[in-house]
């Protein structure tokens, strides 16, 4: 089963939290400095907010899957959609290690796709001081060709080439990273 996930970037983290455990009659599922998650039942939501945002709003929406079968079928919907995917693979962000991949909607607005593998200790492992915790790959987002699609890249309306600003990981055919807006100034990723 999917769950619906959003993401907000927050100014003051602590009265932000106080608000939401009152909306939702909830307490987050993990709480840290610059982070917060509920994880809601009804309906079933991945609620999260940060402070790693360049300005409070929406960052990201996206869904969450229990399987990584569930995480294959929105990626061939995806494909079969000729939507362009950004394919993160096997990546960490968000105090989680997760596989994912992003789609963007013709207004701008990052989809994340995600299936959740466990919790790590840090927002993003392997994040140097110098460079933001999250960012984007250094290639343009293609759609995987299908039978029935043709074998060119697909367009990602709305979003220009310097909404991508990180090279990917030296060694590694999938690109390592992705912020989680088209916004080349955010900083968050999950």
């Amino acid at each position: 089963m999917k769950r619906f996930h959003v993401h907000v970037h927050v100014k003051d983290l602590p009265a932000s939290i106080a608000f939401y455990n009152r909306l939702f009659d909830a307490q987050p599922a993990r709480v840290e400095a610059d982070y917060a998650k509920w994880m809601l039942e009804d309906p079933r939501v991945n609620f999260a907010i940060s402070t790693r945002g360049d300005k409070p709003g929406l960052d990201h929406l996206g869904f969450q899957t229990d399987t990584a079968e569930e995480l294959g079928a929105l990626r061939q919907r995806a494909e079969q959609a000729e939507m362009a995917a950004i394919d993160e693979g096997e990546t960490t962000c968000c105090y989680a290690k997760s596989e994912k991949h992003w789609v963007v909607d013709p207004q701008g607005i990052a989809w994340e796709h995600f299936h959740t593998l466990g919790n790590i200790p840090v927002f993003k492992e392997g994040a140097s001081a110098s460079q933001p915790p999250c960012c984007t790959p250094g290639a343009t987002p293609t759609a995987t060709p299908t039978a029935t699609s043709p074998a060119t890249p697909a367009p990602v309306p709305s979003v220009a080439a310097s909404a991508f600003c990180s090279p990917a990981t030296p060694g590694r055919s999938a690109p390592a990273t992705r912020c989680c807006s088209p916004s080349p100034s955010k900083t968050s990723c999950c």
